[in-house]
C-alpha cells in the first residue's frame, strides 16, 4: 500500500532504543553471480509455481530485498531506493509479489495465509537468485511479510528494516481500511499510476479484496497477524514510523519494537505512510547506516 501525501520539511528525527542490536560481520562476496553496476535490470523467475518479476541493481556484497505494500511493486514503491541506495555496498532486489505489478498471472487473492505465502515466495526468490543471506526492507504489507520471513527463516536474514507495518489488526484499523475501499475516492495522484499499471477493474477489485482479507484478522484473538512470531526474530531490527501516518497508528510500531529484543525505533515527526518516498534522502541515509 502506498499513500502519497503532501508534507512539510522534515524537522527532526527521534530515536528510541531498547538496547543496541548485535552487529554482525559484513557478508562475504557472493561469488561468480553477475554484477549490475548502476543500471537496473528487470526479469522474471519461476518460484513456487509462479513467475515472479523482480528488478535488480548494484554490485555490493550485501544483498537487500525490498518488499512493497498492498498493490505495490518495485517500480511503483521503491524508485528512490533503486536509484540512490549505495550500489557499491549493496545489491538491491525489488520484487513484485504474486498477483501484483508484473507478477501476473496469477490474479492476486487473499487466503488466510497470504502473508506467510508471500514470505516463502520472497525467501525462495532470493535463494533462486543465489543469495545465501540477505537483508529485508519491508513497507506496509511488505513489512508484515518481512517480519514473518525474519522469524521463520532466521538463518537467511542478515538485518531487518520495517516501516508502516503492523502485527495485528484492531477495530480502528478496520475502520481505516474501510475508508480506502472505494478507489474512486483516492486522490488522482495516488490512483492514476495504479490504474495505468493494472487497469481500473483489476485495481478496484483487488483493493476491495485486500480490505476484506486483512480485515478478517480482526476476528482473531487480539487481532493477531504475526504477534507470536516477533520474539523469534533474532536479527538486528530497525523499525521506522511516521508520526503523521494516517493508515497505521503509532501503537503498532511501538508494539513491534517492544516485542523484538534489541530492536531500534525511529520516529519521523513529519513522516506519513510513504515516508521513504517523501523523505527519501533521510530514509536512505538512516537505512544504509543501519545496514552497514
Amino acid at each position: 500500500m502506498f499513500w502519497r501525501s503532501a508534507g512539510r520539511a522534515l524537522r527532526a528525527l527521534a530515536l528510541l532504543q531498547l538496547q543496541p542490536p548485535a552487529r554482525t560481520a559484513p557478508l562475504p562476496p557472493r561469488g561468480p553471480a553477475a554484477c549490475y553496476g548502476t543500471s537496473v535490470t528487470s526479469a522474471k523467475i519461476q518460484v513456487n509455481g509462479v513467475y515472479l518479476h523482480y528488478q535488480q541493481t548494484g554490485e555490493g556484497s550485501h544483498a537487500v530485498l525490498l518488499l512493497p505494500g498492498m498493490l505495490g511493486s518495485g517500480q511503483t514503491d521503491f524508485g528512490p531506493q533503486l536509484k540512490s541506495m549505495n550500489k557499491q555496498l549493496f545489491t538491491i532486489v525489488a520484487w513484485d509479489p504474486r498477483g501484483y505489478g508484473k507478477s501476473i498471472p496469477p490474479s492476486r487473492d487473499f487466503p488466510p495465509d497470504f502473508f506467510e505465502r508471500d514470505a516463502k515466495d520472497a525467501v525462495d526468490l532470493m535463494q533462486a537468485l543465489k543469495f545465501e543471506k540477505f537483508s529485508l526492507l519491508g513497507w506496509s504489507d511488505g513489512g508484515i511479510t518481512a517480519l514473518i520471513a525474519a522469524a521463520k527463516y532466521p538463518n537467511l536474514i542478515h538485518k531487518l528494516v520495517v516501516w508502516g507495518a503492523n502485527a495485528s489488526v484492531t477495530q480502528e484499523d478496520v475502520r481505516i481500511y474501510s475508508g480506502i475501499r472505494d478507489v474512486s475516492k483516492w486522490s488522482e495522484k495516488v490512483r492514476k499510476p495504479l490504474e495505468e499499471l493494472y487497469g481500473h477493474k483489476y485495481f478496484a477489485e483487488t483493493c476491495e479484496a485486500w480490505v476484506d482479507g486483512i480485515s478478517r484478522f480482526a476476528e482473531n484473538s487480539d487481532g493477531n497477524i504475526c504477534q507470536q512470531l516477533l520474539p523469534d526474530i533474532k536479527c538486528p531490527t530497525f523499525i521506522i514510523h511516521g508520526e503523521k501516518d494516517p493508515l497505521v497508528p503509532q501503537a503498532h510500531a511501538e508494539y513491534i519494537h517492544k516485542h523484538i529484543k534489541g530492536s531500534r525505533l525511529l520516529l519521523m515527526p513529519e513522516g506519513k505512510h510513504n515516508l521513504h518516498l517523501r523523505f527519501a534522502k533521510d530514509f536512505n541515509r538512516e537505512v544504509e547506516n543501519f545496514l552497514c
